[in-house]
């Protein structure tokens, strides 16, 4: 699949069908692989973080998560692209898995939220084979790591959720390659409202790309310094970017 810079994070393009086939293309060849659903906030973390740019770069997918980053491949290279939502795929993968006969590993959440998920999904899907893990909320050491990984490979699965939390998640992921036979995807939050912990913004939200308000006044104590400061850098690195794209066409017209 091709991908876009916006800003400085390479984002594949194409139609959501076609992420889904290369997902289930990852997961049938057990292809040690990772996935990361990108939106503003990870877009300017990749900004201000070389090491962390490199990580989202060199994944084996990145998908727009976020309406802003559809958009933005939009207007700067015309062409019409779909949102790939994390909150999307996660019911599509668990559903394609099914069809599928593949497997799942949860890694990451808090007992409580892991174990309301795991249920739902297993009533939602009762011939998926899934398992997961909630990992202790400190700094692991390598004999943690070790039996972690051993533990998730022991279990083959097709594909591992990992949600930790971006960047936390995509550094884990990055760090995994290689190591987890699987194709690791970054799903972050989304299994939170898969769960109900969290509620979805309504439709009309997410076509405007409103989602974010929505996450906002759900939790703005959290969350309010960080969409101010991510949300106008992004706007304003995109209007740069966007004529610079703009001085280009001109130049090559004249």
């Amino acid at each position: 699949m091709k991908k876009k810079k916006i800003i400085k994070s390479l984002i594949n393009i194409g139609k959501y069908e076609y992420f889904i086939a290369e997902l289930l293309s990852l997961a049938t060849n057990k292809q040690s692989s990772y996935v990361c659903i990108s939106n503003v906030h990870m877009t300017i973390e990749a900004y201000n973080d070389k090491k962390f740019e490199n990580i989202v770069n060199n994944a084996n997918i990145t998908t727009p998560d976020g309406m802003p980053l559809a958009k933005a491949i939009k207007y700067l290279y015309r062409i019409k692209q779909d949102r790939v939502a994390g909150m999307d795929l996660t019911s599509d993968i668990m559903r394609e898995s099914e069809k599928n006969n593949f497997s799942i590993f949860v890694y990451g959440l808090s007992n409580e939220t892991l174990s309301i998920f795991i249920n739902k999904a297993r009533k939602e899907f009762p011939k998926l084979n899934i398992q997961s893990y909630s990992p202790p909320f400190k700094e692991l050491n390598p004999n943690e790591k070790e039996y972690i990984s051993n533990k998730i490979n022991n279990f083959n699965p097709n594909f591992v959720f990992v949600a930790l939390g971006c960047p936390k998640q995509e550094k884990w992921m990055a760090e995994h390659k290689g190591k987890i036979d699987s194709c690791m995807i970054g799903l972050g939050g989304a299994l939170e409202v898969y769960a109900g912990v969290k509620n979805r913004a309504p439709q009309w939200m997410q076509n405007n790309s409103l989602e974010w308000l929505y996450r906002l006044i759900q939790d703005p104590k959290r969350l309010w310094k960080r969409y101010l400061y991510t949300n106008t850098l992004f706007i304003v690195l995109f209007i740069k970017q966007f004529i610079k794209e703009k001085l280009k066409i001109k130049k090559k017209d004249v």
